[in-house]
Parts: C-alpha cells; structure tokens; sequence
C-alpha cells in the first residue's frame, strides 16, 4: 500500500527512523516528505537521500497520509497551532514522538478529539533496524489503522504496545539506555586499554560480548539474566570475582539510580 509519510522536524530521531525505513526498503524515498525550521538541515538532507522537502509545515500536512510529529517538546504546541485546521481537513493519522506530550494534551492543543493519533517512543537504534519502540493509541484509532502503524515501525525493530502512563518508564529502559550502554562498553574497553589492548580491539570485544549477550538474554524464554549469570559463574572462579567486586562498586545501585533520574526528568520532577 502506497502512502505518504510526513515529517515535522527533521533532528536526529526522524533521520533515525527514515534511514531505518530507507535501508529496509519500507517505503520508498519519494513517499517521504519532510520540513524543519532549519532549511539547511532539511534541504541538504532530502537532496541527499531523494526524499521531498515540503515550504512549510503546511504543506507536509496536505500531503501526508502518516503525518509525524517530530519536534522539541518547547516548540509543539506552536506547531500544533499552525497545522490546526489542515490536519482536521485531511484526516490523517497523526504519529507523535514528541517526549513529555500526552495523547490527551495533543487532541487539546488540536482542539479535536476526533483525530487518530498514535504516540510511539523509538530508540536511536532504529536506523539499523535494531530499535525498541513503544505504542500507545487514542481512542479514535481503529486495529486497522493501529496494526499498519504497528507493521511499519517493526520495520524498525520491536514495537511493544504498552499503557501511555508508562512511557516514562520505557524512556528510561529503552530510549536514555543506548547511552547507559555505551557507557558500558567504553568503560569495558578502557579497562582493556589498561591491560594492553588498543582502543579498537578493546571496543569490538566488548560491543560483540554485549550484542551476543543481548541475543542471549532474548532467546532464553525460560532463563532469566540472573540465571544466565549463575551459568557462567563457575566456583571459585573468575566471573564471581569480578561480579562480587562490581557490586562492592555499586553497580546495581548505580543502573537503577541512573534509570530513577531519567524517569524524574522525563515527568518534569528533577
């Protein structure tokens, strides 16, 4: 089914999200059409990849059938101002990853409750079609609409439908924890650097050693991490020496501390 996908904002995570799309021929570059504030991000940017650029906000809403939401929570409701009255003409579906604007707020600043719309929260890893991205949507949104919204995004990654209260917590479990992950890694690869391994090698064993963990974790419906941990924690060895010693660090304490400050910051009491 052929539509067209529009773009309000064009930062780091709607080019995530597109080059996802580009490399799993999802949709096709001419059925993307995009528009930002910067005409030089924007511009250079369709160029590069065939993609449409639109004037304005405006005219990306008169074309799109999928209509994407992807601006700074500060400059939301002003967009939503602009685009008001077009996208109650053009009755698309309204796909919002906009942190920290609810699926009710989004139907008030539009002043319609009658518009299907669609909140997702992705992570940076859809552009290699690796991401987590979480969906929740309005009332207005029938199981049709919802599952092509739902086989699209799973171009992506994984999708999970998971209650709108909850977005915070999928924030900080998927979307901030790429970060966490890579702080993981580069201290991984510091600790080789320290032995007498380069830089490079350090990285590549340490990022292999958690990407097959992930593939791990996720094949073992019945095994939890703490068993798989238990599994290669021989007696007496050096795994338990150097899990013991983590925790003496306060590992644990620290990941769950780092996930309680991004849930605070995300519902606005940091």
């Amino acid at each position: 089914m052929k539509m067209k996908i529009g773009f309000i904002g064009v930062g780091n995570m709607a080019k995530a999200i597109i080059q996802g799309w580009l490399k799993a021929n999802a949709v096709s570059p001419n059925e993307i059409v995009i528009h930002s504030a910067h005409p030089s991000n924007y511009e250079k940017y369709a160029a590069k990849y065939g993609l449409q650029s639109a004037k304005n906000n405006i005219e990306v809403v008169q074309q799109a059938d999928l209509l994407c939401l992807a601006v700074k929570p500060q400059t939301l409701t002003k967009v939503l101002q602009e685009i008001r009255t077009t996208v109650v003409q053009q009755h698309s579906i309204i796909i919002s990853m906009v942190t920290g604007f609810s699926l009710k707020q989004l139907e008030q600043s539009l002043q319609n409750h009658d518009l299907k719309i669609l909140r997702i929260m992705p992570n940076v890893n859809v552009e290699i079609n690796a991401g987590m991205t979480a969906l929740a949507g309005n009332r207005n949104l029938s199981a049709t609409d919802f599952e092509l919204c739902q086989n699209l995004i799973g171009k992506l990654g994984q999708t999970m439908e998971i209650a709108e209260k909850d977005f915070s917590l999928f924030v900080a479990l998927a979307g901030s924890s790429p970060a966490f992950i890579y702080l993981f890694i580069d201290a991984m690869s510091r600790a080789g650097v320290k032995y007498g391994f380069n830089k490079q090698q350090a990285t590549k064993i340490a990022a292999q050693a958690v990407l097959g963990s992930a593939q791990k974790v996720l094949a073992s419906d019945e095994q939890t991490p703490w068993d798989l941990i238990d599994a290669v924690s021989s007696p007496g060895g050096t795994t338990i020496a150097g899990l013991l010693a983590m925790e003496e660090a306060g590992f644990m304490t620290s990941v769950i501390k780092g996930i309680d400050a991004t849930i605070a910051k995300d519902q606005g009491k940091d």
